[in-house]
């Protein structure tokens, strides 16, 4: 995701402090983004008293290949739930059937975030719908839901891209 601060290359930021500006649980709270997979004790080192929040998968950054990874990922968000914090996480759609075999789900302050790509959503008519559908008929789910993009896109749960520019990057 480019930010204020990318310059058209990857950036190299790691962790930003601000705002968590998307309407989710953890809306309006002092939060600690975290770009990629980093060690345990850098991100404790970048807690402040006043932040609850952690934010895992920044700027698109959760992407775990192989098992390991995967391992890895959980343990690092897991010691900080275990230690109080709500932490969000951003999962791209293509990880979620994989992401399921974990059990971060159980835990009452991980704050999942399915990430959805719609490109060009305002180009959508009126009669478009979003199908929240399932692996194979039957497989998982017990039927499938049905919304209409344009209900979705209500004002309360739009957040515009201006509201993050003013985060302070740490490292």
């Amino acid at each position: 995701m480019k930010r204020q601060y990318n310059d058209g290359v990857k950036s190299k930021v790691v962790y930003f402090i601000g705002s968590e500006v998307e309407k989710t649980p953890a809306y309006g709270m002092k939060t600690l983004f975290v770009v990629g997979l980093q060690p345990y004790a850098e991100v404790t080192a970048m807690l402040t008293e006043d932040i609850h929040h952690i934010f895992f998968g920044a700027n698109h950054s959760f992407n775990p290949n192989g098992a390991d990874e995967w391992q890895r990922w959980e343990e690092l968000i897991r010691e900080f739930l275990d230690n109080g914090y709500l932490c969000s996480l951003d999962i791209p759609i293509t990880k979620v059937e994989e992401f399921h075999e974990g059990g971060l789900c159980e835990l009452n302050n991980f704050i999942p975030q399915i990430r959805v790509a719609i490109p060009y959503i305002r180009l959508w008519n009126y009669n478009t719908m979003l199908k929240i559908d399932d692996t194979g008929f039957n497989d998982t789910n017990p039927g499938v839901w049905c919304h209409s993009l344009h209900d979705l896109q209500e004002r309360s749960k739009f957040t515009s891209w201006t509201q993050y520019n003013n985060d302070e990057i740490k490292k």
